[in-house]
């Protein structure tokens, strides 16, 4: 890409993409201003937004965009299912409604999904741009070329990594401080597989670290909170990380202070 085009992508141009297109999904998120766009006026302002990548996409940037907006409705049902379990799955939740107007986990997923289709696309530089545009706003880093399935649910958020080629399935569940990443940051692996998998309806509790390309977390398992995974579990496993509690409780006796040390082990 030449410094020309560099300089005329700009961040404030992919956040004002990412307001309008949320905006439109979902209207009430719109606010006082109610600014809801046509999807004539959203493909005008998609395809200025890839002009100036549009020399190092292989397909022309007309059927780039077109793509993109034949994709939205499934986006849509992709995203009301996200919103819809971590309604069903969160106590504190009111309704989806709640969820998609006040979640930092789900604007991330929400940001997330649409990056991943223009990066299944080839568009370079934008997806990334627009995941950081996230990541900044909620903690929550995703890599738009990573693959998520239907019904993700992110509880919290803050501190989530999830790598370029990891691979989640189906109502997973993710808790706080959970990376997905890799065993090493190497340029030579970059046309590898260096993120786990997470199959079908795991739950990983908050800050868990998962690494490794070959590392595969079977479905239905439950790994608990600050677990250090490097290697697969098969299916219906419970991993938990055992951790020592030391309490000294200060007792005195005829006048005399000492300290006596239980050991817990949970």
């Amino acid at each position: 890409m030449s410094r020309h085009h560099f300089r005329r992508l700009s961040k404030e141009d992919v956040r004002d993409f990412i307001e309008d297109i949320t905006n439109s999904l979902y209207p009430s998120r719109c606010g006082r201003f109610h600014s809801v766009f046509s999807q004539h006026r959203l493909k005008i302002r998609l395809a200025k937004l890839l002009k100036p990548v549009e020399l190092n996409i292989s397909i022309p940037l007309e059927v780039a965009a077109a793509a993109f907006f034949q994709a939205l409705p499934s986006i849509k049902a992709d995203l009301d299912a996200d919103a819809r379990v971590i309604a069903e799955n969160d106590p504190a939740a009111s309704g989806a409604a709640e969820v998609v107007l006040a979640y930092p986990g789900f604007f991330a997923i929400m940001v997330y999904r649409m990056a991943h289709k223009l990066h299944g696309l080839g568009i370079p530089l934008i997806p990334r741009m627009m995941t950081e545009q996230a990541h900044s706003s909620t903690g929550i880093d995703i890599h738009p070329g990573a693959t998520i399935g239907k019904s993700f649910f992110i509880d919290h958020g803050t501190g989530i990594v999830i790598g370029e080629t990891a691979i989640i399935g189906n109502n997973v569940k993710f808790y706080q401080g959970v990376t997905v990443g890799a065993l090493n940051v190497t340029k030579s692996l970059a046309a590898q597989k260096r993120h786990p998998t997470i199959e079908d309806n795991v739950i990983i509790y908050a800050g868990s670290t998962i690494l490794g390309g070959k590392t595969v977390v079977g479905h239905d398992s439950i790994i608990g909170g600050n677990v250090w995974l490097t290697e697969s579990v098969p299916a219906y496993s419970i991993v938990y990380h055992k951790s020592e509690v030391r309490i000294r409780e200060r007792m005195v006796v005829n006048g005399v202070k000492f300290t006596d040390v239980i050991d817990f082990s949970i």
